[in-house]
């Protein structure tokens, strides 16, 4: 009996022993591994690899700004300044080059639906008509108007525009003179549609304070250096460029200079067939409208004599351009070489652009032009030259007069008023036909 009770309890305490041992092994699995868990969460070995490169970029930065000093410090705050204002000019580059685009890709859609257009209005192919009774396309479609190129502006267009046509002028406070007995005459004149662009603030308070309509545009470094200091001819070469936006929204321009004198209203002597209606600085019928000079070479014997063609040119202080894709190419050449030739003169530059034709590494404008009557839209050539002296022509009252031929300008537009408004009719007289220099 006692021999069976003693290897009962020998194998108690066996299985007792072996139980334990397994219970302080899990024991062990389970604290290793809340231990494993916590401090290694994305298991020992990649932890570790992953931790390690982190560690010694840590470790090199402090390193890098226990070594470093104020001054070094301050270089690399200098170097960011100037990094960052890189990358802003950079970035408005980049956005003005998007600009640049956008109104190309704009411009080329246009194009393209204007010659669709144009091709449904010429229609079919026809058979030629009668001798003389064949007459090809003079009046360019216009194109689609784009108030997305400028909102503010459009809103302006709507209230000022008749039947979308206006007349504008560009001026800063050189010619305010001028400018107040340019508007002081429209508005006696009974035009209703006439918008100033105002290229400074003096401008645009003399315009509000006297209820003229006027739009100041958007700053533009390009532009407003010119617009607040520049003299007659810089500001004239802006127009080209401002222009523009005026085309795009679909308006008709009668683009004037304030040196000139209304008397009555434009509208109502266009004729509207062609791209570009301008007046003239010729000062009878063969320089205003054209002829055939004939130049003389002896030398060359029986082929002595040469024919030419010869033109006064269109006066760039005073056109009609109506929204057609041949006028905003006019105005891009024009604006583009002006931008490239700084030494240039707008209005020889403008007709260069208008007549000369396409030749060889060349492609000219192909936009229809006429020239307005020069008894009608005056230079001031012909009004001091032969209008004054000439019992019968001066009696004829002018649309307007255009004081362009002489510089002491404002005094001759005065008279100009005083002698067909005001009917003094010697306030001419006292001027000489050219100028004193």
């Amino acid at each position: 009996m006692a021999g069976r009770r003693d290897g009962s309890l020998m194998r108690d305490n066996s299985q007792s022993v072996y139980k334990s041992r397994i219970t302080i092994a899990i024991a062990i699995g389970v604290l290793l591994g809340c231990f494993f868990a916590f401090f290694f969460p994305n298991g020992l070995f990649l932890s570790y690899s992953d931790s390690s490169p982190t560690l010694n970029r840590r470790l090199a930065n402090s390193i890098s700004q226990v070594g470093s000093t104020p001054c070094e410090s301050s270089e690399k705050l200098n170097m960011l300044k100037s990094e960052y204002m890189a990358a802003l000019e950079k970035n408005k580059d980049l956005k003005l080059q998007v600009k640049e685009l956008t109104e190309k890709l704009q411009l080329a859609e246009q194009g393209r639906d204007q010659v669709q257009k144009q091709v449904q209005m010429l229609g079919p192919q026809k058979k030629v008509g009668a001798f003389g009774t064949v007459k090809g396309l003079r009046t360019n479609p216009t194109v689609v108007p784009d108030e997305s190129v400028n909102p503010r502006l459009a809103k302006i267009l709507e209230k000022v525009a008749v039947n979308r046509e206006l007349i504008v002028a560009l001026a800063n406070s050189n010619v305010k003179e001028m400018l107040e007995v340019w508007y002081s005459n429209i508005k006696r004149a009974g035009i209703p549609n006439y918008l100033v662009v105002a290229l400074d603030d003096e401008i645009a308070k003399l315009c509000e304070s006297e209820n003229v309509p006027f739009y100041k545009r958007d700053p533009d470094k390009g532009i407003d250096s010119v617009a607040r200091i520049g003299g007659n001819h810089a500001v004239s070469g802006l127009k080209f460029r401002i222009l523009r936006e005026f085309l795009q929204l679909g308006y008709s321009i009668l683009l004037s200079d304030v040196d000139i004198v209304y008397l009555q209203n434009p509208f109502e002597h266009l004729y509207r067939d062609s791209d570009i209606e301008s007046m003239t600085d010729g000062h009878d019928n063969r320089t205003a409208y054209g002829f055939n000079d004939v130049f003389d070479e002896p030398s060359m014997g029986w082929a002595r004599y040469a024919h030419t063609m010869r033109i006064w040119v269109f006066n760039s202080g005073f056109f009609y351009i109506r929204p057609t894709i041949p006028s905003i190419e006019l105005l891009d050449r024009v604006a583009g070489r002006l931008s490239r030739e700084p030494n240039s003169w707008d209005q020889a530059v403008f007709n260069e652009e208008l007549f000369f034709p396409s030749h060889n590494g060349y492609e000219g404008l192909h936009a229809s032009k006429r020239t307005m009557d020069f008894y009608l839209f005056m230079n001031s050539k012909v009004l001091f030259k032969t209008v004054r002296q000439d019992a019968r022509l001066s009696k004829l009252k002018p649309v307007i007069v255009h004081v362009n031929y002489h510089p002491d300008k404002l005094p001759r537009m005065k008279a100009v008023v005083e002698y067909y408004v005001n009917g003094k009719q010697d306030a001419l007289k006292p001027f000489p036909v050219g100028s004193d220099w």
